[in-house]
């Protein structure tokens, strides 16, 4: 059986499961459809949250990042998994006590406040649709490879079966869709990490193979890699190589971005009791940490790999050569992901050799100036095809291959449904029945959620046609406009009884907007219309980046927020009293629904 057929029986097998789910849990009132119920388990709410979490960007982009950049980029697991503690402690019991279906009908309630809902929504929306657009683009990259066809067609098909069950199925569909998700993305990833792991190291356990020997050399693997790519001129794995500034600004925008996100809050709305919120954040970490402590070991056994690959006869040798590529079953990875257009190479000086090393390394440098070319012939490699190719570099099983592609499909689908979820519940029930037409009956806001995610869905294919960056670097932007907009209102509205409607309302938008005026605006931008908008090539604030600018307008909005409040009218007694009454531990075993 050839792999293409392999491929078509793991995707379709799962697509096939996720749509029975979907029918046979089919929401069938707004409240199946917003919350499932209230009736989802912590234990399978901490499984579905998990694969809600762990979107393309964690599946199939970061080890691709790690791989590439080393230590710098394990802030992307710190601020993951850090903002789940922040979530957990902070925000998902208090906001489930309240008992309200959307983080917009809780900020609207809590600042007493229509105007306040609709800054929320309009918020969410902006936060939710950049992240979505990641997610489309992990589909497109998946199904393009292992359905061999374009990344564009791949990102329709994708978009396709989301539709089929996350329209349908609404959050109580979407829950069980993403139990089963979650067993297929963990996985696909553990096994592959698992065989690479003994390969290289003869541990079984890739994280703890990490920090073992390379087998083949008898060198710690981190120190081998070290060595390897500062043969190649490229700064050492292990080291910092950026700002520490800009590197603590973007933990910090992705935890408290992470305890801001809509489509991870609701999760906690699923649940029956006040003290099940609690307990399902903390079932969610223990899933997501298989994945996350698996996560820097795929990216280093990778980078490693893919060096040996390109030097097999180490950087006193010779690179690897075109013929090689073209003949060696141990290349043939290169060829079928050259077919997707996100990996490339060229034969700049025809010397029958593809050079592949930064211009840090003067001695490969001269050899191929000495040969009429200087410079990378390894044209083209998108970080976000490491995760998948993996296994192809590694020379696994075929049926592991097909287990990589239908666990990456897995988790872009799982978070793409969960996003579009929450798109959709703050059109339908936030600004439709909450604002615009408030007689709406139930089956009118069923019908109208459901028209929403569709049209949603649209917007999410045609931005995800053209991204900004890596998946991973998408999704960081998401986090950051989380971060500066909606955390700060919760915080406040819980902790505070001190910020009112109008110093809510004033702290949101500043943090917005100045959020997304940094990501747009950038000195080449500023001074050069006709440049590209989006870069973090040049930042207006020194080091700091526009993917880490989500702590600063966090701080920007708490700021505001307070100033404003102090300069207008106090919060009326009653909404102090409800403030209260959400933080106060007395009743937390029942969750009010008022």
């Amino acid at each position: 059986m050839d792999q293409f057929t392999i491929n078509l029986l793991f995707v379709g097998g799962s697509f096939a499961l996720y749509i029975g789910i979907a029918i046979w849990a089919r929401a069938g009132s707004t409240s199946e459809f917003y919350a499932a119920g209230r009736g989802v388990h912590p234990v399978t709410n901490g499984m579905a949250t998990a694969a809600d979490w762990m979107s393309a960007a964690s599946f199939i982009s970061m080890a691709g990042l790690i791989a590439f950049t080393g230590y710098d980029n394990s802030s992307f697991l710190m601020g993951w998994t850090g903002g789940y503690v922040l979530l957990a402690l902070l925000l998902a019991p208090y906001l489930r006590k309240f008992g309200k279906f959307t983080v917009s009908e809780f900020i609207g309630d809590r600042f007493y406040s229509p105007t306040a809902r609709m800054v929320a929504v309009i918020c969410l929306l902006v936060a939710s649709i950049t992240y979505v657009i990641g997610q489309m683009q992990g589909v497109g990259i998946a199904f393009g490879r292992f359905l061999e066809i374009d990344t564009t067609t791949g990102l329709l098909l994708g978009s396709c079966v989301v539709f089929a069950y996350a329209v349908f199925g609404g959050m109580k569909g979407v829950t069980y869709t993403q139990v089963a998700q979650y067993c297929v993305l963990i996985t696909a990833y553990t096994i592959p990490a698992i065989f690479i792991s003994l390969q290289l190291t003869g541990n079984p356990i890739p994280a703890l193979g990490l920090f073992g020997e390379h087998t083949a050399s008898g060198e710690p693997l981190l120190a081998k890699l070290d060595q390897i790519v500062r043969d190649l001129g490229f700064a050492e794995y292990t080291a910092a190589h950026g700002s520490t500034i800009n590197m603590v600004l973007f933990t910090l925008s992705l935890m408290i971005g992470t305890a801001g996100l809509p489509h991870v809050i609701m999760r906690f709305f699923t649940v029956p009791k006040v003290s099940d919120a609690r307990w399902s954040a903390g079932w969610t970490l223990v899933f997501i940490a298989l994945l996350y402590l698996t996560a820097p070991a795929v990216g280093a056994m990778a980078r490693l790999n893919i060096s040996e690959l390109m030097w097999p006869n180490g950087t006193d040798g010779a690179a690897v050569s075109v013929e090689q590529i073209n003949t060696s079953e141990e290349y043939a990875w290169m060829a079928t992901w050259q077919k997707t257009g996100l990996l490339d190479w060229e034969d700049k000086n025809g010397d029958g050799l593809i050079q592949y090393y930064n211009d840090g390394n003067a001695e490969l440098q001269a050899r191929a100036e000495a040969n009429g070319w200087a410079g990378n012939e390894l044209t083209n490699f998108n970080r976000d095809i490491l995760v998948l190719a993996n296994p192809e570099i590694a020379n696994l099983p075929s049926w592991v291959i097909g287990l990589v592609a239908a666990g990456g499909l897995a988790a872009a689908l799982s978070t793409a449904a969960g996003l579009l979820l929450a798109i959709s519940s703050a059109v339908s029930h936030d600004l439709l029945k909450g604002q615009l037409t408030p007689n709406m009956s139930e089956k009118g806001e069923l019908m109208a959620a459901r028209i929403s995610m569709a049209a949603a869905i649209v917007v999410a294919v045609l931005l995800g046609l053209n991204p900004p960056g890596f998946a991973a670097q998408t999704v960081a932007l998401a986090f950051g406009l989380a971060a500066a907009s909606i955390f700060p209102a919760l915080m406040m509205g819980i902790f505070s009884t001190r910020i009112n409607n109008t110093g809510a309302v004033a702290g949101m938008l500043a943090g917005l907007i100045v959020t997304l005026l940094y990501i747009f605006l950038h000195k080449g931008w500023f001074f050069i219309p006709d440049t590209n908008m989006f870069t973090d090539a040049d930042p207006l604030l020194g080091p700091v980046k526009s993917t880490s600018f989500g702590a600063i307008g966090a701080m920007i909005n708490f700021a505001v927020a307070y100033i404003v409040a102090g300069m207008t009218k106090e919060t009326p007694q009653h909404i102090k009293d409800l403030v209260e009454s959400v933080r106060i531990p007395r009743g937390a075993g029942a969750a009010s629904d008022h």
